[in-house]
């Protein structure tokens, strides 16, 4: 790669990708997009910011609920979609069997990373949207989600393949009215939630979708569509997202990639439910709260042969390296929730589905994926309360 990157730079004539400035170093968290305070939140620097606006949400629900105090709320719904790729058709046939079955909550608080963060959006918005995510997931066509780019792309471009038709579809999806409904969503006290990496400042942004969809800016559409692609803009793979922000009244270029970099799933901040633990330590009461992790992905490990050539072991050795952090992030989740007091729920790709991909988002093996878990959610999913390796 180091000599790929002196021979791009040495020949003539090859004009590789341009970009506007970065935002200057350690200034990540003064930079804005669209000028509102709660648009986003970076965990690297801190969770107080976000634990305002979860105090904020509940006394929106507590309001709109008619109670006196935040005590009378019902118990949480949290629900955390991870990446996967093509894998994204397990939670998609998940949730709309779940619909089926008649058990599906209503979910207080919903995070999405890569696949999950574009499934997050119908997730949150429940069974009505289920048409379109079920459309997204078995419908779609691999010229929908990408173009391939020539062998040169990769010394010369930004990646292996454009994106851009990804763009496309998350536009006939992600519209006004879309964020007409987040928007509602949000006032009633309820909380949509994208993570991305932003790549120069090496830091995971957590996305707060409900409160940009509520702000009405003209850019907010546009803005949403864009937090979707960056979230699910594998590195290499696809192109990154460059998000424009303003900084002292100067525009720089934040370069956006896959939220699955820093992590494969997110639920909250441990940080976060400090209050709640000191509350439990004290013995004091609070709130009954439920988490359902929906792994688009297995946890047990998938045999390969291996070629001994530098791609095949280079790709091999990474899909390893993401499902090691796959496990790592579903302990960590539960740890985190069981020390919280938080019912923990987890779903996956188990050992019986044993369909092989011929090559990405290919619509048969979505479909067969999707059928999978309908299936099992209809009648019943089998939730595991902890993950097989813990």
């Amino acid at each position: 790669m180091a000599a790929g990157g002196v021979l791009a730079t040495s020949l003539p004539g090859c004009a590789l990708p341009d970009r506007g400035p970065p935002v200057p170093a350690g200034r990540a968290g003064e930079a804005s997009v669209l000028g509102i305070a709660n648009e986003r939140f970076l965990p690297s620097e801190g969770t107080s910011l976000m634990d305002a606006e979860f105090m904020a949400a509940m006394e929106r629900q507590r309001h709109a609920r008619g109670l006196a105090t935040l005590a009378g709320l019902p118990p949480l719904q949290l629900l955390a979609i991870s990446g996967g790729g093509e894998n994204g058709a397990f939670g998609a046939g998940l949730l709309c069997g779940w619909t089926e079955l008649g058990s599906r909550p209503t979910f207080d608080l919903v995070t999405g990373i890569s696949t999950g963060a574009l499934t997050a959006p119908f997730a949150f918005l429940g069974s009505r949207y289920d048409p379109q995510l079920r459309a997204v997931y078995t419908e779609i066509k691999p010229n929908e989600v990408l173009s391939k780019r020539s062998i040169t792309a990769a010394l010369f471009d930004d990646a292996l393949a454009d994106n851009a038709p990804l763009f496309e579809t998350i536009s006939r999806y992600v519209d006004d009215r879309m964020l007409a409904d987040i928007a509602a969503a949000y006032d009633t006290g309820r909380l949509l939630m994208v993570v991305s990496t932003d790549l120069d400042a090496q830091i995971p942004v957590v996305w707060n979708i409900g409160a940009i969809a509520k702000s009405g800016h003209p850019r907010a559409v546009d803005t949403v569509r864009r937090i979707l692609l960056a979230s699910a803009a594998v590195p290499a793979a696809f192109p990154p997202t460059m998000i424009e922000v303003t900084l002292d009244g100067k525009i720089y270029q934040e370069m956006h990639v896959d939220g699955g970099t820093f992590a494969q799933a997110f639920l909250y901040p441990s940080a976060l439910t400090a209050k709640r633990r000191q509350r439990m330590r004290a013995g004091q009461p609070v709130g009954e709260a439920r988490a359902f992790i929906i792994r688009n992905g297995r946890l047990d490990p998938e045999w390969a042969r291996v070629e001994r050539r530098t791609l095949g072991i280079a790709g091999r050795a990474i899909s390893t390296m993401i499902a090691a952090a796959s496990v790592n992030d579903m302990i960590r989740i539960y740890n985190t929730t069981r020390r919280d007091g938080i019912g923990y729920n987890l779903a996956y790709m188990g050992r019986d589905f044993n369909e092989v991909l011929p090559e990405p988002f290919d619509p048969g093996y979505m479909r067969a994926l999707f059928d999978y878990a309908y299936r099992q959610s209809r009648r019943g999913y089998p939730w595991a309360t902890k993950p097989p390796a813990a």
